[in-house]
């Protein structure tokens, strides 16, 4: 039977019923080992007893007001991201998608309040991704997500990932800002060196630009900080986050200065369920979480541990595992064969990654993940690379007999 859904999606043929942990349960029974995280969204695993708690507690109360009317736990929430983070200021919205537009439109509406309507364009980085709007596949300027769909919206000026010359070059007098992921997700897990971000934090205040993080992915404890920036030693003006800040219920933010944000007044900006009340439960239970003592220390400890067991599947499958990359709980493998392959023979071994760009696929665990979870994930990473180990012998064979 043809589905009725729109096919925009290379689904695969598996459906969940129910979810506990790191662990998910397909209608058929079979249990998986969920290392792809909903792509990085399911921070806290599955059915987190107080994620569950805090949504329930309030669909009982009130869903949606908008955001006409005052909104405690809107303003609780937003009281703690400021006091956790560089920002001052708050904007929540739905998705990643609507934070980067959040942050894109502000940084252009800070030049034209300065007086100088002239600088709107945005510098960003090839490979980048910052969503699926007109605006944000124009700034992610990636092919693939571009054709088809009529002119390229104006403003976005790409660079080379890690060409600084290209970049300095690229800068005009028109030029309001430069977005960048503090680590590329889409891109392939690729890392900007903390000596490149303090870089770009020295070259914005040198001409006058804002400097907005990208913090969809990397957001929210994933790199065993709060915010991937920290690492850094400097601060963004403008930041987006989404994903983790719902552990799985749909939210954004944008998170900005004072000064970045001042040119947004009253009307500037707007959204209809951003900030609503259902949003605004769980994310504050996902920060009760992620801001507990110890918390993010366990995510380093375990990502560490991770990265290091990674690093021995690669020594004993080198045919298949080209390279290991990443920070935290934000890993990737590049792989010599296509990646899409590899995700096929982890998920046959009841695994669940994501294929990204530069033939990486991304393993975004929960990040309560546990050492029993990680040896778990590696005999099943081991399985995957057998698999297909022995079907490039089985190929080489058939070759040999030809």
């Amino acid at each position: 039977m043809t589905s009725p859904l729109l096919g925009t999606y290379a689904r695969a043929d598996v459906a969940f019923e129910r979810g506990e942990g790191a662990w998910l349960v397909a209608q058929d029974g079979q249990r998986y080992l969920d290392f792809g995280g909903g792509i990085a969204v399911n921070a806290l695993g599955h059915a987190h007893p107080h994620l569950v708690e805090a949504l329930t507690e309030q669909a009982k109360k009130v869903w949606h007001v908008s955001n006409l009317y005052q909104i405690p736990e809107g303003e609780r929430l937003a009281r703690r991201l400021v006091e956790s983070t560089f920002a001052d200021l708050v904007f929540f919205s739905n998705s990643g998608a609507e934070a980067n537009e959040a942050a894109i439109k502000m940084a252009r509406r800070y030049h034209a309040a300065q007086g100088q309507p002239e600088r709107f364009r945005i510098l960003t980085f090839e490979g980048a991704f910052h969503g699926r709007t007109l605006a944000t596949i124009a700034a992610g300027g990636q092919k693939k997500y571009l054709e088809g769909f009529g002119p390229k919206v104006e403003g976005f000026d790409q660079v080379p990932f890690g060409d600084h010359e290209a970049m300095r070059a690229a800068i005009t007098p028109e030029t309001a800002a430069i977005l960048i992921e503090p680590i590329q997700g889409e891109g392939g897990i690729r890392p900007v060196p903390n000596q490149c971000l303090r870089g770009l934090r020295d070259l914005c205040d040198e001409t006058g630009m804002l400097l907005i993080f990208d913090e969809v992915q990397t957001g929210v404890g994933r790199t065993g900080k709060l915010f991937a920036y920290e690492w850094s030693g400097i601060a963004p003006d403008i930041m987006s986050v989404a994903k983790g800040i719902g552990g799985g219920f749909p939210m954004g933010a944008c998170l900005a200065t004072e000064r970045a944000a001042s040119g947004m007044t009253p009307g500037s900006h707007g959204t209809t369920f951003g900030g609503n009340p259902l949003a605004m439960a769980v994310g504050n239970a996902v920060l009760d979480v992620v801001l507990a003592p110890g918390f993010l220390d366990h995510v380093s400890q375990m990502g560490l541990l991770f990265r290091q067991r990674l690093a021995e599947l690669k020594d004993r499958h080198p045919a298949v595992v080209a390279e290991i990359r990443g920070s935290g709980l934000m890993l990737g493998i590049k792989t010599h064969v296509p990646n899409t392959a590899f995700a096929a023979a982890v998920r046959d071994a009841r695994m669940l990654v994501i294929p990204a760009g530069d033939n990486v696929v991304r393993l975004l665990p929960p990040l309560i993940v546990t050492q029993a979870d990680v040896g778990e994930a590696m005999q099943r990473l081991d399985a995957a690379c057998a698999a297909i180990e022995g079907e490039l012998k089985a190929i080489a064979q058939r070759g040999a007999a030809e």
